[in-house]
Parts: C-alpha cells; structure tokens; sequence
C-alpha cells in the first residue's frame, strides 16, 4: 500500500465501478479526495456495438456523472437529450431497443473514431473524459473484448438483451464471460491497485458489474494483498436492490438476498463492509465472515447523500476524519 506523505495528505483510492451505483459513489468521493487522487476502474462486459458504434454503458455513465451531464431521472444517458436520429432509423426499420440520444451518439462516434484509428479503449476512454473535463483517471477494465453473457430459461442473451431488450424479466441461472481467458487488465489497472491508500469496490452490481473485473488475470490477487485497506459497500438495502436486478440475480443464483448475501461474495478479497442503517442486524453476522462492519447511511439521494457515504468508507480505511460521523463498532449503527 502507498502511503500519504502527511497524516494530512489525500489518500489515492482505486474503485472498482460499474453503472449507476458506481458512478453516484464516484461523484461522491470526488467531494472528499481531489478527483486526481482517484483511479476508476470500469466494468466493460456490458459493452456492445449498435449500428456500427462502440457503445460502453458503463463507462459512459461513470464519465457522464463525474462531468456533471447524467440524466439525472433515470442516471444514465445525457440531459435532455433528443433521440431524432433513433426516430429516423425506426422509420427505416431498424431495430432500436437500446436508446441512444443524439448528443450520446457523439460520444460513441468519437470512441469509434478513435478505435478504428488504432487507439486503445483505454486511450480512446482518456481522450473522452479529458474533453469532457473529467478529473478522475477512468480506465477501461480491460481493452479487449469481454463480453457478459446471462444464461436465463429462454437460453443465453447477451448483456444488453436481457437487460434492456427483455427488461431484465428473466431469471438468471448463469453468467460467463465471454473472452475473459484471452483479456488482459487494461495499461493502469493492477498499478493502480497496488499503489492505493484504499481500494473499493463500489456499490454495483456484484455478479455483473464487478466480478467480470475480478476475473481478469491478476485483478482478484491484486485485490486480495490490498484486503485489509479493501472496502465494499453493499448494494442490496433491506433486503432489495437499490437499482437493477441484483436482489433477483442473488435469489436464482443460491445466495441470500441481503447485505450479508453480498458480504459473503466478497469476504476473500475486502476487508471492511459497509452495510445501511436498516441493515444493522446484520453486522454480527458480516463480522462473522473476518471483516470489519461499517454501519451508515448508504442510500444515495442526493450529493450530499454521496458526499458523507464516500466519507464513511474514507474514516473506515484510512481513519482520516472528514465529517463528524465515524465508523462504529460492527453491532453499532453509526449516527447521522
């Protein structure tokens, strides 16, 4: 672990990041440690080409929160975009379930662009946040191509299919990942971890969104020697998911449906766990597993909602006080 040249020195934190969840927690920290301070490693197995383009859900929706342009209704895409070019190919009869506005649709002409001119994903995604103004490094988990396939009842689909085509209605039984045993971590992703005061596995998806960036090469030892300054905070609040599917994923996937089911996924690779406040009950059992138990507020309203989450994972790791909140003994819930 890096350590900070003063008790009074911003720490660098990497997070493991995918979609909403993710970006919103991202958003947060940027408040409480100067966003060069911070390494974002994005989940790309939800990537796919639509209509010729490079589209990366989760990438975009991380770099569209940190610049301050994220619908904010739904945390995806950009404010008030339009969709008259997606008008205009339903017209032609294309298919058009995955909606991409007119000004999102630059940002994927433009990575595009930048692929077929030989640049990385990597590189092209750093060309991107640059323009938009985005402090933080985002890196790409990986820059070749891994795809999450979700085996259901109706056989296996693609990522996007069954997330947005099918609207996440069918149960899943399995996923792969398609390409994984031939990726490598993307220039910057094992660096990143091993020189952080504190990594976190940000509140997303843990099935989709961060274990496809566990399972490349080197990623999951790098994580497991940083465990004990690891902190993963739960995306699962009194027993459902905050957004998406995961609550569902836990239940047909054998796992049980809460902070605890989540916690046990992690406990090889993260050493503190954050739960929410409905969730205290559960502390003692999460302790259980060898982790330390932080018990806050996790349900991420506002910014400033944002702001004193990533607050808590910062006193839990570092001990740097930034708010008049600290992490509490495990069976304890923390004070507002």
């Amino acid at each position: 672990m890096a350590s900070s040249p003063h008790p009074n020195a911003a720490p660098g934190v990497a997070v493991l990041a995918g979609g909403v969840g993710g970006a919103r927690f991202l958003s947060g920290l940027t408040e409480v440690v100067p966003p060069n301070q911070i390494t974002a490693i994005v989940n790309t197995g939800d990537d796919a080409e639509f209509y010729g383009l490079h589209v990366s859900p989760d990438l975009d929706t991380v770099m569209y929160t940190l610049a301050g342009l994220v619908n904010p209704e739904n945390g995806w895409g950009l404010r008030d975009d339009t969709y008259t070019c997606l008008d205009a190919l339903r017209e032609y009869g294309a298919e058009t379930w995955f909606g991409l506005g007119d000004r999102d649709l630059a940002t994927h002409l433009q990575r595009t662009d930048l692929l077929r001119a030989g640049r990385t994903l990597a590189q092209a995604t750093d060309t991107l946040r640059r323009a938009l103004g985005v402090g933080v490094r985002l890196l790409p988990m990986s820059d070749q191509t891994v795809r999450t396939m979700i085996t259901t009842p109706a056989g296996e689909l693609p990522f996007q299919e069954y997330f947005v085509k099918r609207a996440q209605q069918d149960d899943v039984l399995a996923f792969r990942f398609a390409g994984i045993e031939e990726a490598q971590p993307a220039p910057g992703v094992l660096e990143s971890i091993a020189d952080a005061d504190m990594v976190v596995i940000a509140p997303s998806n843990p099935f989709v969104s961060v274990e496809p960036i566990l399972s490349l090469p080197g990623v999951r030892i790098a994580i497991i020697q940083a465990r004990s300054h690891t902190v993963a905070i739960s995306p699962i609040i009194g027993g459902a998911a905050v957004k998406g599917p995961a609550g569902r994923m836990l239940q047909t996937l054998g796992h049980d449906v809460s902070a605890a089911g989540v916690a046990e996924i992690y406990r090889d690779v993260v050493g503190t766990f954050i739960v929410d406040e409905v969730d205290a009950a559960l502390a003692p059992r999460i302790a259980d597993l060898g982790m330390n138990v932080v018990v806050a507020p996790t349900l991420m309203t506002g910014a400033a909602e944002r702001r004193t989450l990533a607050e808590y994972a910062l006193t839990a790791v570092t001990g740097s006080k930034q708010h008049d909140n600290t992490a509490q003994h495990p069976t304890q819930p923390a004070g507002r």
